[in-house]
């Protein structure tokens, strides 16, 4: 008899235990988790092809003259070649926007430096994709568009420079306070666009002029123990206005792991075009299959989705720490834009935060081109497992032009000054499950 209950006891974990990693390994709307998400070696410099370290092709080790030029052949000699690396040698090396080719990668040494001009004239005005829509604006300082395969890496930084480009925006915002972001000319540390398989490991983004890094029409994704720093963040007096750390546009399968972020705009942001008939442009289009796990973010915003963005549709934030972040999780609902958020799962987040969750409408710039309000959602989403401090806990405003639904909160450990007397019955189907705020049990 006893052998006999053994056995049954032993049918049964050999039975449960792959349904429950199964379950642990899916995302929000339960399809499978791939393996590619597991594997997060990085790029190892002598699997990247031919080395061209462009000391030896004529680039000077001085940190006080403009090489766009000599840098940008080494990258074309590189192309010409069947392609391969480009080492950026221990020194600081100033240059203007670098387009990177096919089978070409970008690798920095330790102490190396690959520095943003602060001159505007050093970048050339291309056909871009910027604030949710495509138009011409100023490349970036590192620029790949239509590759496979590309990889950043190695343990160098790439510095934007940024502090004279941050002193004239506010500058002008005080000469005119409707200034918007691109009015003030500046460009973007990283942009990749239109492209698959990328990896950017181990380096420092170090004080962009505008987004540190921004990521259009992206596949298999991958950004690994990356540094990312700006403005006050980074010991400047002065704030680095829009500098968001990493925006993805328009992209699927991502993953974002063991990265510290600490910049003056949103942490991670989603994005993906923006307008009244946003959802009907081919340009734009959904961030989906985006796991961030086991960061740091540090005095900025979480994870937002939004102010630019249509699509959202599996997301997952998970243990990562916050440090006086303002936002855990926010949502811009943009009234003149139709936005779709569902899926979206946060969890095992420990730390200090202004809001824990943020949900209001968003309407610095808007506008709505004579068409009618378009209608939005936010729907299934889950928070749990969490553990923050933090002045707000649920700072959530209803509004006609979106509706809230099928919301999770639960195992929520809160401390909350401010208490939490927020209505919530406009969210349908919210469930609230073992949650404390100040040491009390809340909700129903």
């Amino acid at each position: 008899m006893q052998n006999k209950k053994t056995i049954i006891f032993i049918l049964v974990l050999v039975l449960t235990v792959p349904v429950l990693k199964s379950t642990a390994q899916r995302f929000p709307d339960s399809t499978p988790i791939p393996a590619w998400f597991s594997d997060t070696a990085v790029a190892e410099l002598h699997t990247l092809g031919k080395k061209y370290n462009i000391t030896d092709h004529g680039v000077r080790n001085d940190s006080t003259v403009v090489q766009t030029g000599h840098i940008q052949a080494v990258i074309d000699k590189a192309a010409g070649e069947g392609g391969g690396v480009i080492i950026i040698p221990k020194g600081v090396f100033l240059s203007g926007s670098l387009f990177f080719k096919p089978k070409t990668h970008l690798y920095l040494e330790e102490g190396a430096t690959l520095k943003c001009s602060d001159r505007i004239a050093d970048f050339k005005v291309v056909t871009t994709r910027i604030e949710g829509q495509s138009l011409k604006y100023f490349a970036a300082l590192v620029n790949a568009d239509g590759l496979d395969g590309f990889t950043i890496s190695g343990k160098g930084t790439i510095n934007g420079n940024g502090l004279n480009c941050w002193k004239a925006f506010w500058l002008r915002r005080q000469w005119n306070p409707e200034c918007t972001n691109m009015d003030e000319q500046r460009p973007r540390l990283l942009f990749v666009s239109n492209s698959r398989n990328v990896q950017v490991s181990g380096v420092q983004l170090l004080n962009s002029p505008f987004w540190t890094s921004h990521y259009y029409k992206c596949e298999n994704l991958k950004i690994l123990g990356v540094r990312i720093l700006a403005g006050t963040n980074n010991g400047f007096e002065v704030r680095a206005p829009s500098s968001d750390g990493i925006d993805l546009d328009v992209c699927r399968n991502v993953l974002i792991k063991n990265c510290y972020i600490s910049v003056n705009d949103d942490g991670v942001c989603l994005k993906g075009g923006k307008g009244p008939k946003a959802d009907k442009d081919a340009s734009n289009g959904a961030n989906q299959n985006i796991i961030v796990e086991d960061n740091i973010f540090d005095n900025c915003p979480s994870l937002t989705l939004g102010s630019e963005s249509v699509f959202t549709h599996n997301v997952i934030m998970r243990r990562c720490t916050v440090k006086n972040t303002s936002h855990v999780l926010l949502l811009k609902m943009r009234p003149d834009t139709p936005q779709q958020h569902e899926y979206v799962l946060v969890e095992d987040i420990t730390g200090t935060a202004r809001n824990f969750l943020s949900i209001s409408p968003w309407t610095q710039f808007f506008d709505l081109k004579g068409q009618p309000e378009p209608r939005s959602f936010a729907r299934h989403i889950t928070m749990r497992n969490c553990r923050v401090s933090c002045n707000t806990f649920l700072n959530i405003k209803s509004s006609r032009q979106y509706t809230l639904s099928d919301f999770i909160l639960e195992r929520l450990r809160m401390t909350a000054p401010e208490g939490t007397d927020t209505a919530l019955d406009f969210i349908k189907n919210l469930q609230l499950k073992n949650i404390t705020v100040n040491d009390k049990q809340w909700g129903r």
